[in-house]
């Protein structure tokens, strides 16, 4: 899509005269400029790219053909009117040009021999291998490596810093009576019914 600004008309008689084409190129929505768009004569072998802003200006004469082309968008071009004038100012918006490419499937070997030898080569583990590993990620052995496992540096800071609260929120005042805490009191009996102090054998 093309616009026409504005142009200078000149008195030049006789002869081809040369335009100073100018112009700003936009996306599709016309809300930013492009830039590194090609803007080139393939007749002359002439052109320019865009700057930051999406500017162009290039010398051009009556009836050249202007393509206007970058990558991801759809090549436009613009015919120079025969008009004797001495400058144009167009803007160009540039249709997106999406394109779809067919899915690969990657392999991690190179051809369907070489992964039927390296299939037959894999070792797997026994089946004692298996029980092995089931025995060690079994839930009661996870407990009891939890229960087994003694304190390590983070949690030595946080019971010191819970050490801490507590004596500073207690010191300004009595300290309050663990025995009438309720919450304390449904956690004893949770564990009374658990069996957490039965004698074990």
């Amino acid at each position: 899509m093309f616009a026409l600004v504005a142009n200078h008309q000149t008195q030049a008689q006789g002869r081809s005269q040369v335009i100073q084409l100018s112009g700003l190129v936009l996306g599709e929505d016309s809300t930013y400029a492009l830039p590194g768009v090609n803007v080139y004569v393939p007749a002359a072998g002439r052109g320019t790219s865009t700057n930051r802003y999406g500017y162009f200006s290039m010398p051009v004469l009556p009836g050249d053909s202007v393509v206007f082309s970058t990558v991801g968008f759809k090549r436009q071009y613009y015919l120079v009117p025969e008009n004797r004038v001495q400058s144009l100012t167009i803007i160009v918006e540039l249709l997106t040009d999406t394109t779809y490419l067919p899915a690969i499937t990657v392999f991690p070997y190179p051809s369907e021999e070489v992964f039927k030898e390296a299939l037959l080569a894999l070792n797997l583990p026994d089946e004692d291998q298996y029980a092995y590993m089931r025995n060690n990620l079994a839930d009661d052995v996870l407990a009891r490596m939890f229960q087994a496992m003694p304190m390590d540096g983070s949690m030595n800071h946080r019971y010191f810093m819970d050490q801490q609260f507590n004596y500073i929120q207690n010191r300004a005042g009595p300290r309050p009576n663990p025995l009438l805490n309720p919450f304390a009191w449904g956690e004893f009996l949770k564990s009374v019914k658990r069996g957490d102090f039965k004698k074990k054998k």
